[in-house]
C-alpha cells in the first residue's frame, strides 16, 4: 500500500547499562534492559506490519544504524544524529518526504496500531498533534507540515513535568490547530513498571 504518511520511532540501540538506566535502579539493570528490549521489539512489530503508514526507526547511537538490525525490514533505520532530543526530533521531522509525520518513543508498551491512525486522522481538522504522558511530557508528537514543517522543538523544558505544557505553548502561540490523543503512561521507575505488570494480569 502506498503512503504519504510517516511514522517514526525513537530508540536507543539496546545495550545493557545504556537503556532505562532510571528504571534499571529501581529493578535492576538487567531486568530494565530485559524489558526495553521486549518492548521495543513488541511495538515495532505491532505497528511495522501496517500498510497504513510508512515506518523509520531513529536510532541512537547513530553507529548502530550499520550494526546488526534488531528492527523488522518493515522500517528504514535512520541516524538521530547530536544535540538534545528537541534537535533530534526537529531534525528527523525536518528531513522526511512529503506528507505528515509522526513521532513515538519506545517506552510506553501500550502504544498500539489505533493510537497512530488516531493522530494521523486528527490531522484531518489541526495541525499539530500530542499524546500526553501522566509524568506531564508525551509519548507522540506529530505535524501535518502543511504547508510548512512547524519549529515545535525549542524552548522546551526536556524530560521534566513541564514538557507537554512547554510544547503546547509552543504550537499554540503560533496559532496552530492542536489536538490530544488519549493520555499513556511512559514506563520510566518502579512504580510505573509494576504497575504495568498489574494491569497485564
Amino acid at each position: 500500500m502506498k503512503t504519504n504518511r510517516h511514522l517514526i520511532v525513537f530508540a536507543k540501540e539496546p545495550m545493557m547499562g545504556r537503556v532505562k538506566t532510571r528504571l534499571g535502579h529501581d529493578i535492576g539493570i538487567l531486568l530494565a534492559t530485559h524489558f526495553y528490549r521486549r518492548t521495543v521489539a513488541d511495538v515495532l512489530r505491532r505497528l511495522g506490519n501496517d500498510g497504513r503508514w510508512k515506518c523509520w526507526l531513529a536510532l541512537n547511537p547513530d553507529k548502530a544504524t550499520q550494526g546488526k538490525p534488531f528492527w523488522p525490514n518493515s522500517f528504514t533505520a535512520l541516524k538521530q544524529g547530536g544535540g538534545d532530543i528537541g534537535v533530534r526530533m526537529g531534525r528527523a521531522m525536518g528531513s522526511m518526504p512529503p506528507g505528515p509525520v509522526v513521532i513515538i518513543g519506545t517506552d510506553i508498551p501500550a502504544i498500539r496500531p489505533h493510537h497512530i491512525e488516531a493522530a494521523f486522522k486528527a490531522f484531518g481538522r489541526h495541525d499539530v498533534v500530542f499524546g500526553p504522558a501522566l509524568d506531564g511530557g508525551y509519548w507522540l508528537v506529530g505535524a501535518k507540515r502543511s504547508p510548512c514543517t512547524p519549529e515545535l522543538f525549542k524552548q522546551v523544558r526536556w524530560s521534566s513535568k513541564h514538557t507537554l505544557a512547554d510544547s503546547l505553548f509552543k504550537a499554540g502561540g503560533g496559532k496552530l490547530k492542536v489536538a490530544l490523543l488519549d493520555t499513556l503512561e511512559d514506563i520510566d521507575d518502579g512504580r510505573a513498571y509494576h504497575k504495568c505488570l498489574r494491569d497485564a494480569l
